[in-house]
């Protein structure tokens, strides 16, 4: 099966390309099948590479992308003093041909450009680094009015099947107290918690209303997608933004 993504559907500048892999065209195997990208999660390290190898093929990108360690922080790696692995959870870049990447399996990947596609950032968006601030913190190293960013919400787990205990929630509405209607009690005592709606309230209080995607489920779908929650052990996608070189 050949190697597919879905493009960001936004109404974002020509110059961007933007968009998450499937899990579908690559070579590792069993809990990994088929295109993990992700070389910390026990899959063998040549599968790994031969599915990024792909990944840069298949798609043209202009360069490999910037491979962050994650840590659910809100540190965000700049283009322009980045080290090719950084501990962080977001990065901006303003030089075409910088590819800004997260890796997911549940948690919310949010892509983030300009208007006009001077810069772009991507940023890796679990609960806790919600909770932390890694979007406001990615937003603020945009460095540009919020009325000139658009965001798009990649693949996530939805509010159905994300399952969260009574800290997690007071400890957003004691934020926000408006984050409350982004959960809901269950049968067992717990709450569903809506990643995206979380999202876009964070995103909508730093000034930026152009918000997008969100409709995807990532433990919905084991044909399209990697789950941490579903399956435990298991690979990443990739969600990923660049500028094109010469615009």
């Amino acid at each position: 099966m050949s190697l597919s993504w879905i493009a960001a559907d936004w109404p974002g500048p020509d110059n961007v390309v933007a968009g998450t892999t499937l899990r579908t065209g690559g070579v590792s195997n069993g809990d990994f099948a088929s295109l993990n990208l992700a070389d910390h999660v026990g899959d063998e390290s040549g599968a790994v590479a031969e599915n990024r190898r792909r990944l840069q093929s298949a798609l043209s990108l202009p360069a490999e992308p910037n491979w962050l360690r994650q840590v659910h922080g809100t540190s965000v790696a700049r283009d322009d003093s980045l080290p090719y692995t950084a501990d962080a959870d977001g990065m901006v870049a303003t030089e075409a041909g910088v590819v800004c990447a997260v890796l997911t399996a549940d948690c919310l990947p949010v892509l983030l450009t300009t208007s006009n596609g001077s810069s772009v950032a991507a940023a890796h968006a679990g609960w806790r680094g919600l909770s932390a601030g890694i979007l406001e913190a990615t937003v603020a190293s945009l460095e540009s009015p919020a009325e000139q960013i658009i965001a798009w919400l990649g693949p996530a787990i939805s509010q159905p099947a994300f399952e969260v205990g009574g800290e997690v929630r007071e400890q957003f509405i004691d934020q926000f107290e408006a984050a409350e209607a982004c959960f809901s009690a269950n049968s067992r005592g717990r709450w569903q918690a809506d990643l995206y709606g979380l999202a876009t309230l964070r995103l909508q209080n730093c000034g930026v209303t152009r918000v997008f995607g969100g409709g995807a489920c990532t433990h919905a779908e084991p044909e399209r997608f990697f789950s941490f929650r579903r399956d435990g052990r298991c690979g990443r996608m990739v969600t990923f933004i660049y500028r094109r070189d010469g615009q």
